[in-house]
């Protein structure tokens, strides 16, 4: 997995960003990893999971806007159900999103 890009949290930018936007990366992920520095963003997705995973995630829920609608904590071998209006997924490792401030409502972007 190669960084593509920052990510940036309500005009601020937070940390390196990997995008996950192609059938062999989404399907992927972060499986085999022990840790992400930074951010993966699945894009297209509406869920995901934690199976074969070592670690637990923060995940945001993001419209197509990079808005973010829902944020929650997968544990490994769980799973989150499709929603409404999500259009991709951004995984973290545990705690990332308080450091980085990212709540439901914010706004996300990516940027080289």
């Amino acid at each position: 997995m190669r960084q593509r890009s920052r990510l940036w949290v309500d005009g601020h930018d937070v940390a390196p960003l990997y995008v996950a936007d192609n059938y062999l990366g989404r399907t992927r992920g972060l499986l085999g990893t022990r840790g992400i520095d930074g951010a993966l963003l699945i894009s297209p997705g509406n869920s995901v999971h934690g199976f074969g995973m070592v670690y637990v995630l923060d995940v945001a829920l993001l419209d197509s806007n990079l808005k973010v609608l829902h944020t929650l904590i997968l544990h490994p071998f769980g799973l989150t159900r499709p929603r409404r209006g999500v259009k991709h997924v951004l995984e973290a490792q545990r705690g990332a999103f308080a450091d980085w401030e990212l709540r439901v409502g914010s706004q996300l972007r990516d940027a080289s």
